[in-house]
């Protein structure tokens, strides 16, 4: 790879952006429009609506982020394993990727669950009633949770990623090389 990986580096960041903001609007905006909504046995149905459509521009976000990360990762394995640090910033962001990537599923099938409320009250996307069917408020009640375990999982990819260009600037990477050598050295 060229010693430029700025597609690469455009298609991580702004998958990471895209799946961090989409997650957070999602929980404060969709969630908070079908909570708003007058009718109870419509707030479902709006909530369902509005996530159906960023469905398909969050796995695309993912996806991006994914590839991007992987392009990068492969320009950079080599620092990756000879610079103190970059290898635990890179093992945790691939964990909590991980980690994002199986809350965005399971939050997708927690949802369809909920959609099933469709035409029974609920309080909100995330909030039951007493006549909410027992499964869609068992399936809201981890979505409430899970709702905002996504902007965070998401969010510190985001930091981790800026520790790792804030690990490339010549200085760190001296720094970096030095004390894994002397590491090394004493094993």
């Amino acid at each position: 790879m060229s010693s430029r990986n700025t597609v690469v580096r455009s298609l991580h960041d702004l998958g990471a952006a895209a799946w961090f903001g989409g997650s957070l609007m999602g929980a404060v905006g969709v969630n908070g429009a079908a909570a708003a909504v007058q009718d109870p046995k419509e707030r479902a149905k709006i909530a369902a609506v509005g996530w159906g459509k960023w469905a398909p521009v969050s796995f695309a976000a993912m996806g991006a982020h994914l590839i991007g990360g992987a392009g990068i990762l492969k320009a950079n394995r080599g620092r990756a394993k000879h610079q103190e640090g970059v290898t635990a910033n890179t093992v945790t962001k691939l964990v909590l990727t991980g980690a994002a990537v199986g809350a965005t599923f399971y939050s997708g099938a927690l949802g369809a669950k909920t959609a099933q409320g469709d035409g029974h009250s609920v309080a909100g996307a995330t909030e039951p009633t007493a006549a909410t069917p027992d499964d869609v408020a068992a399936a809201q009640r981890q979505l409430k949770y899970l709702q905002w375990a996504l902007p965070i999982l998401t969010g510190a990819i985001i930091v981790l990623g800026s520790q790792q260009g804030e690990q490339q600037r010549s200085t760190q990477v001296l720094a970096g090389l030095g004390s894994k050598l002397l590491s090394r050295a004493g094993d």
